[in-house]
């Protein structure tokens, strides 16, 4: 019997995740890696980019994800992120979080790209809780956050952000809650 990293080496490698604010993309992706034993990479993707930029993390962080940019500058900083997620991918199976990797990755055959989203009333809830906020700041937030990271990934992929079509798997985290997504996650990773 193969151990799960033995599997990993002969199936999908890499585990990349996309989601809407509120779903729990990212702690499920969080919690996918720690039951898999490999790496996971969220905002330590940005450490590791302003490392070797030289940036400061907030530059990252507010030009990375979610707010493309037009010029020379914003290319290069798009190239950057290119580049430190091919580098993340050699490395060995992990789980990234964001960061259009499943577009970066796209012409890899040991991916498995998966899109989180949740309905509405569920991750009202979950934003108002973690952030400690009103219900209507918990729904400008996620609209707001789902706005930038939509026009992100349009921007530099030219691709619809969310569409099912660009993800291997589309799960409803309100649905089947954050455990079963793990689950079918790590099922289809084999």
């Amino acid at each position: 019997m193969l151990c799960v990293k033995e599997e990993l080496e002969m199936a999908k490698r890499i585990i990349t995740i996309s989601r809407e604010f509120g779903s729990g993309g990212r702690f499920i992706g969080e919690e996918v890696a720690k039951k898999l034993g490999i790496a996971y990479y969220d905002k330590n993707v940005i450490n590791e980019i302003t490392e070797k930029s030289g940036l400061s993390p907030e530059y990252i962080q507010e030009n990375a994800e979610l707010s493309p940019k037009k010029g020379l500058f914003a290319y290069a900083l798009a190239g950057r992120d290119i580049t430190g997620i091919l580098e993340l991918a050699k490395k060995g199976p992990c789980v990234i979080i964001g960061r259009n990797a499943d577009y970066i990755l796209k012409d890899r055959d040991d991916v498995l790209n998966v899109f989180i989203h949740g309905n509405m009333p569920e991750k009202t809830q979950r934003i108002i809780r973690l952030y400690n906020v009103d219900e209507k700041k918990a729904v400008k937030m996620m609209a707001d956050t789902d706005k930038r990271r939509m026009t992100n990934y349009n921007f530099y992929t030219e691709h619809k952000w969310g569409k099912a079509s660009n993800y291997t798997l589309c799960l409803n985290s309100s649905q089947l809650g954050y455990d079963r997504c793990e689950k079918i996650i790590m099922e289809c990773i084999k």
